[in-house]
């Protein structure tokens, strides 16, 4: 099939969300779930809080028009580490059907556990490139949820109230520009500050913007990444002048700042003007202030001073794995619905309307793309402007637990920024080659 490539660059996996359980799933570590009538119960443990009633409401659709199979939807969401609670729950002996992975790294750490997906319709729709990352001896084992970008998310009123013209910001000079004429009018303005930087969420730290400024040294490709014995921080000058220029404007203090009171409390409330996050914030703001969500929010770049100042990071925020402990029968109605959720008529209109995904797959219309926010993801990776995802090549736990861990001490001044670059690097090196 020849492939329609929506996002240039290879798409690895985002951010490792956490740890909010809600709901339970019930799957025994490696029995059948088939009980004496023939009804398969499929437990799913995914990360994407953001879609869970969402999903939790197509599921049951589908048990409607599919008799005699159940779907239990496990959701973990906040702030800390998805993979430790896959762990956890895979420790636990209640081994879900379907859960998420992200790029080479995760197939390397679960793949003993990951089924081969490559019969899936959902894997031959698939768009190009976005397998590369969780394919392993000719074997599919991870399905994309969708696609994410994300820069800094703007409030439009305001930057109009200010006489700024977003679109003449196209470099860090024009940022910072911008920052300080924010800065002095936030109280005309009626902001707290100009930023909320969530400096308590790692992800958003460690794995996010650091991936703006790291993926370019690997050419924006995950499995370089992956395979890379060091980092460099070839723009690590430029990345800390952005997390300078966000800590110093922003809401204080960063390191207590989560992405709740950033995203809910703060820009939703427009107490601040911009924010670092992506796409999947617009359906918290519409639940705040839909009108907001709609007419009031952009999306600008994160410059990388010396590559690309006017570009976006784009790819593939996380992978649907099956379980291959489970009985076939469960495999089977796994992969049946991941293909039925992704492929199907109804399905896609569930993905593009109610998830509001950008589409990892052939055979969806773009321009039904609703949110504002997506909209513009979407002409930038039209227009080239993009940065790829390379966060998942990452070793296991770096990006959060070592250099997200590092950049908090750098925050609250426990730390000089060299030593934040010479430790993680000290620290990549050493799971590298191991």
């Amino acid at each position: 099939m020849n492939k329609k490539k929506l996002f240039s660059g290879i798409g690895a996996g985002v951010l490792s969300l956490s740890l909010l359980l809600t709901g339970c799933g019930n799957a025994d570590k490696s029995g059948s779930k088939e009980d004496s009538k023939g009804n398969v119960t499929i437990d799913v443990f995914q990360f994407k809080v953001e879609f869970k009633k969402q999903f939790e409401k197509v599921a049951k659709e589908y048990e409607k028009e599919h008799k005699g199979v159940n779907i239990n939807i496990t959701t973990v969401g906040g702030g800390e580490d998805y993979g430790a609670a896959l762990k956890s729950k895979f420790a636990s002996g209640k081994e879900p059907a379907i859960y998420n992975i992200g790029g080479p790294q995760d197939v390397k750490d679960w793949q003993k556990k990951l089924a081969d997906l490559s019969d899936t319709e959902a894997s031959k729709a698939a768009l190009k490139g976005t397998l590369d990352g969780v394919t392993k001896d000719g074997k599919v084992l991870g399905l994309p949820y969708n696609q994410e970008g994300y820069g800094f998310i703007y409030n439009k009123d305001v930057f109009k109230k200010a006489g700024i013209d977003p679109k003449s910001i196209k470099s860090f000079a024009d940022l910072e520009k911008a920052v300080k004429t924010l800065d002095s009018k936030k109280k005309d303005l009626g902001l707290e500050a100009v930023f909320a930087l969530p400096g308590k969420e790692t992800w958003v730290t460690g794995l996010h913007l650091s991936n703006t400024f790291l993926a370019p040294e690997f050419d924006n490709n995950v499995l370089n990444a992956f395979n890379a014995k060091k980092v460099d921080f070839k723009y690590g000058d430029a990345f800390k002048k952005v997390l300078d220029l966000q800590n110093d404007y922003s809401v204080q203090p960063t390191v207590s700042l989560d992405y709740s009171k950033q995203v809910e409390e703060l820009f939703s409330l427009q107490k601040v003007a911009m924010i670092q996050q992506g796409n999947w914030v617009y359906g918290s703001i519409a639940g705040i202030d839909q009108k907001f969500a709609d007419n009031g929010i952009g999306i600008l770049p994160i410059p990388v001073e010396g590559y690309k100042e006017d570009a976006i990071p784009v790819g593939i925020p996380m992978y649907w794995g099956v379980n291959s402990n489970k009985d076939e029968k469960t495999v089977a109605e796994a992969k049946k619905f991941l293909d039925w959720l992704y492929t199907s008529d109804k399905g896609k209109e569930t993905v593009i309307n109610d998830f509001k995904f950008i589409p990892a797959y052939d055979g969806y219309d773009a321009s039904k793309i609703s949110d504002p926010l997506s909209k513009e993801i979407y002409q930038y990776a039209q227009d080239g402007k993009t940065i790829g995802w390379a966060f998942m090549g990452y070793p296991t736990n770096w990006g959060q637990n070592e250099l997200g861990v590092q950049i908090q001490k750098y925050l609250s001044k426990e730390a000089k920024w060299e030593d934040v670059v010479k430790t993680t690097q000290a620290a990549w090196e050493k799971s590298r080659n191991k």
